[in-house]
This record gives structure tokens, sequence and C-alpha cells, in this order.
């Protein structure tokens, strides 16, 4: 398996586990609900309900922000490689190893950190389209892309 297919396969798998763990947390305040409506009565149950109904909004909100990057990760081929940076580009530059995809948190694969960005960030908005040699600066660092995968 390749480098980038490794960092491919660990943020699917990242965000897989990310979707699982919000359907069960979601479906454990649904029973938690109605075991909660057959023996409560009054104001506390009101409010108890109230606070799960707002608890079960954001859960629902999270999910559908990590299928919604599944969908994109899902997309992506990791055995392509071209010369100009598009979706599921390796992307390294000044040394900083940059997987176009979806923004998801810093990872270390075999030692080496990768960072996933969104071709929408400013970064990511910068190298999209571009090849190796191409040179931009943000915030007043400059970037000099090495290597595309």
């Amino acid at each position: 398996m390749t480098f980038k297919e490794k960092i491919y396969t660990y943020y699917i798998q990242m965000v897989q586990d990310r979707i699982d763990v919000f359907k069960d947390m979601i479906s454990g305040l649904t029973e938690d609900s109605k075991n909660d409506a057959k023996g409560s009565a009054g104001d506390k149950h009101e409010t108890a309900l109230s606070m799960m109904h707002i608890e079960q909004e954001k859960l629902t909100n999270k999910l559908k922000e990590a299928i919604e990057q599944k969908s994109i990760l899902d997309k992506i081929d990791p055995l392509k490689t071209t010369e100009n940076i598009v979706l599921g580009s390796l992307v390294k530059a000044n040394g900083i190893y940059l997987y176009v995809s979806v923004a998801l948190p810093k990872i270390a694969i075999d030692g080496i950190n990768v960072i996933a960005l969104s071709p929408q960030s400013p970064l990511g908005n910068h190298l999209m389209g571009n090849k190796t040699g191409f040179e931009f600066e943000i915030n007043k660092t400059h970037y000099t892309i090495q290597s595309v995968e």
C-alpha cells in the first residue's frame, strides 16, 4: 500500500468511525427519551426531554457533517496521480504533506505528519490546479510546491 493509500484509508476509517459513534449516540438518546417518557411527569420531565432533544439535534448536525465528509472522500481515487493538484492530491509544500480532501485532524502515517485540508480553504484554494514548482504566499508565508501525487 502506498503512502497516499494509507492516508486515504486512515481518513475513510476515521470518518466512518465518527458516523458510527454519532449514530450510536443518537439512538441512545432516542431510547433514553422513550424510557424517560414512560415514568416521568411534570416540569423536570419536560426540561429533561427538551435538553435531550437539543442534544439530539446537535448530534444529528454532526452526523450530517460526517456523512458529507465521507461522500467527498468516497469520490477520491487514492490510486490516481495527476500533475495538477485536484481533489485527492497529496502535496508536499515547504516539507509539509497536505492531503487535499476535506478538513480533518492532522495525522501521522509512518511517522510523517499529514494535514487534510479542504480545496475551499485559503491554502487549498491556492493549491488547486497548480503543479510542482509553483510558488505563492499566504499570510506572509511563502510556499513552494515540492511534489504532487
